[in-house]
């Protein structure tokens, strides 16, 4: 069963500029130019969105940064010990497998 998804047709109307390249885009990717309109549509209403949700957590974080409505105590020293242990796992240097040198694993490649 196939599931159809609602759409509404918007008339937009663009410079020929925009249009031409619009077109020329569209022939190049060898897509409809109006798949390419709509995906431009939903990648800068994506943009906007992620825009707004980092403005809305700036000015929570300015307003109540450093008041009891700031990050909980006990989370925050949690989440800088994971990062500080995190640091310390990826500074380590990588050790090789046990038992198997890269001498050892490249002598059995060529007997083979």
């Amino acid at each position: 069963m196939s599931t159809a998804i609602a759409t509404r047709n918007f008339h937009v109307p663009l410079p020929d500029e925009i249009y031409s390249e619009l077109r020329a885009e569209a022939e190049r990717a060898q897509q409809p130019a109006t798949l390419l309109a709509r995906m431009a549509i939903e990648a800068w209403l994506e943009q906007r969105r992620a825009a707004t949700l980092h403005a809305e957590i700036a000015a929570y974080a300015a307003r109540y940064g450093g008041t009891p409505l700031d990050l909980d105590p006990d989370f925050e020293a949690a989440g800088l010990e994971l990062w500080a242990t995190l640091e310390n796992i990826e500074s380590e240097p990588r050790q090789p497998a046990k038992g198997k040198s890269r001498k050892t694993r490249a002598k059995k490649g060529r007997a083979k």
